[in-house]
């Protein structure tokens, strides 16, 4: 069936088309089909074969923008030769590339055929828009300078903790998508590796019922421990807190250990950069320590 879509395509193609041959991954909305760029629907438009999760998706896309276009059911369990068949057709024509939500490849399929399209020489290209992990993050009032997306979590609760504790000293906001059956979980889980941190649970990103509730990991465990709620979700959580200031003793403790295995003066600067402390401080201590003896 790839195979005979693709010839038929092919054979039908005009050269005098109004755009580029080549495979086109093209960002669609999160939720309200109002923002669907103009430059995506004419993408969409120009499409030759339209490459999907699930037809009825972006079919109700389609249908929203009055085209009816072929469309090929697409994910990275195809084959080989699937791709293969695919970027024949690329090489001849304009394929958009689609997830039945935001941008492809973002937790979506995509990354295999976009990976040979490229070492095959062919073109590629985007036209961005929608990210519900992006969309998220603006609407849940965390640091939003420094970011990791996640995407989802292990579903099991010893991968999910094992994953969470390599994300632990990370002092960026971290950004997850979850589903509502598992987001009780999934929070309980963070709270316990991670600490009680700031965090939003956003969904349902620009629909009617659009939510970005916000809180600590404790807060939030408990509200969402039982409640299961609808919808696309993105968790957010916010980066660890600045530590503690170390004590007087807990320095003095760590500068007499590194004077054992050190010259006076660079303990001081050892334990300095330890602590962020002054470092002319810590040598006349040493100095100070010497004299009393």
């Amino acid at each position: 069936l790839i195979l005979s879509l693709i010839h038929l395509v092919c054979h039908d193609r005009h050269m005098s088309a109004p755009a580029q041959s080549g495979l086109y991954i093209v960002a669609t909305p999160i939720g309200n089909l109002g923002d669907l760029s103009r430059r995506a629907e004419e993408t969409l438009a120009a499409a030759d074969i339209i490459l999907v999760e699930d037809t009825r998706v972006t079919g109700k896309l389609l249908n929203h923008i009055g085209k009816k276009s072929r469309m090929m059911v697409y994910n990275d369990h195809k084959s080989a030769s699937d791709r293969e068949a695919i970027l024949d057709a690329v090489r001849c024509k304009i394929v958009a590339l689609v997830s039945d939500a935001g941008t492809p490849l973002i937790s979506d399929p995509g990354y295999k055929l976009v990976r040979d399209a490229q070492a095959a020489g062919l073109y590629v290209t985007t036209i961005p828009g929608p990210s519900a992990a992006i969309a998220a993050l603006t609407l849940s009032g965390l640091p939003s300078d420094r970011f990791l997306f996640e995407g989802f979590l292990p579903s099991k609760t010893k991968a999910r903790t094992e994953s969470l504790a390599a994300l632990k000293t990370l002092n960026a906001s971290l950004i997850f998508y979850e589903n509502g059956s598992r987001l009780g979980a999934m929070l309980a889980d963070s709270l316990s590796v991670l600490g009680d941190r700031k965090a939003a649970v956003v969904r349902e990103i620009t629909k009617r019922f659009e939510e970005a509730v916000t809180g600590s990991l404790s807060e939030l465990s408990q509200r969402y421990g039982a409640e299961k709620p609808k919808g696309e979700i993105v968790v957010i959580i916010g980066p660890p807190g600045a530590p503690e200031a170390a004590s007087d003793e807990e320095i003095e403790a760590a500068l007499r250990e590194a004077m054992v295995r050190l010259p006076a003066s660079k303990a001081a600067g050892e334990v300095a950069r330890m602590f962020n402390t002054d470092r002319k401080a810590l040598y006349e201590l040493t100095n100070r320590w010497k004299s009393e003896k």
